[in-house]
């Protein structure tokens, strides 16, 4: 029996994702758990199928065990997002190899580069460029240069491979005894909208919305979708209540990013107007869509720092209730997020705001649900 772990969004499942697991499959892994994100994800959007759902799909697919990915983890950057995901798997105290995908598929490539972020981020030459008003990627890529040859510095302009050295670098600052490993990624580059048996999620979410037909792309789903445009006016009404300093407390609005989102939400009149009022030549889109959704929802810095609390399990077949014997578990554990809300004081506060969470991601789809469904939705259970 050897465990492994898969951080993942899943958003939707889909054949790179499957190719995945059975290559992890193939070195040796026996049983997989996958961290997954709930409701919110990592480009600061809404899931495009509810949580439940979506760990159905991967159960159907080869993962074992499903926990899930608080919001609060899931609308980091990449480093709060690997960082509150290693912390998870973890403090399952059974996990022996965490797999991912790279565009460099190369682990030793991998590690360099991650030593090289770390001496990178502390010297003058970066310090200077962030002050010129380059983004942190663009300003990290451009003093390695000075340092490093250039093989190292454009292993970090590709997003797997950025995500992947973060995953190494976290497994590394909590002192993890957890082995890495990578998967070289095939097919489309992330967010593109190329054709390709291995096709972006990005791409496929873009057909499922439109109704296009994904099935030799990812497994069909039956179910309703998210849209974040249903939350366009919530969003925006929410976020004209808000301050400056209120924008200064959410962990994404950095580096003056508060002030540009407090002016621009004065005048926008719809997301897509907000971001382009927000957007400067050092804040990503990406970081502006998930400073929005972090302010929205309340997740200000002190509350994205802290350790997880419990681990939540989404879903499990056979193999999974194998790892959650084998488990030796930091934190309570269990299906229920009432269970779980019961076990501390910070247990209670996580878990009731990823029930809210969820609340107002169900007024994403087309036909909203009702409050409280996080507290009485079952885990999906797969027999074999």
């Amino acid at each position: 029996m050897k465990i492994g772990a898969i951080i993942s969004e899943y958003n939707p499942f889909h054949n790179g994702h499957k190719y995945h697991i059975e290559q992890t499959r193939a070195a040796g892994v026996t049983h997989i758990v996958s961290v997954m994100s709930g409701s919110f994800t990592q480009r600061g959007d809404t899931a495009i199928y509810d949580k439940h759902v979506r760990a159905r799909t991967a159960l159907e697919n080869g993962i074992d065990l499903v926990l899930e990915l608080p919001a609060r983890y899931s609308l980091m950057s990449a480093e709060g997002f690997a960082r509150g995901a290693v912390e998870m798997i973890t403090a399952l105290g059974c996990v022996e190899t965490l797999s991912f995908g790279s565009e460099s598929g190369d682990i030793d490539a991998l590690k360099e580069a991650s030593r090289a972020i770390e001496f990178t981020a502390h010297t003058e030459e970066f310090d200077t460029l962030i002050k010129r008003g380059k983004s942190y990627p663009a300003a990290l890529q451009e003093a390695m240069l000075d340092y490093y040859t250039n093989d190292v510095a454009e292993l970090i302009a590709s997003p797997n491979n950025t995500l992947a050295i973060e995953y190494l670098s976290a497994l590394g600052d909590i002192e993890s005894a957890i082995e890495p490993m990578t998967i070289k990624r095939l097919g489309a580059e992330h967010d593109s909208d190329d054709e390709d048996v291995f096709i972006s999620a990005s791409a496929i979410r873009k057909k499922i919305l439109s109704g296009g037909d994904v099935s030799a792309l990812a497994p069909v789903i039956d179910a309703p979708t998210a849209d974040i445009s249903r939350l366009e006016r919530a969003i925006l009404a929410k976020l004209r209540t808000l301050r400056a300093e209120d924008f200064a407390r959410c962990y994404d609005s950095i580096g003056g990013l508060a002030e540009r989102l407090s002016k621009a939400v004065r005048g926008a009149r719809s997301l897509s107007e907000l971001y382009f009022l927000a957007k400067a030549k050092r804040y990503t889109l990406s970081s502006i869509r998930r400073a929005v959704i972090c302010a929205f929802l309340g997740i200000d810095k002190e509350f994205a720092a802290e350790k997880p609390a419990y681990l939540r399990v989404l879903g499990m077949n056979s193999r999974g209730k194998e790892i959650l014997s084998a488990a030796n578990c930091a934190v309570p554990i269990d299906t229920s997020l009432k269970a779980l809300s019961r076990t501390s004081r910070e247990a209670f506060r996580q878990a009731n705001f990823e029930a809210r969470c969820t609340d107002i991601y169900s007024l994403a789809f087309a036909e909203p649900g009702p409050c409280g469904v996080d507290f009485t939705a079952p885990p999906v259970i797969i027999n074999e």
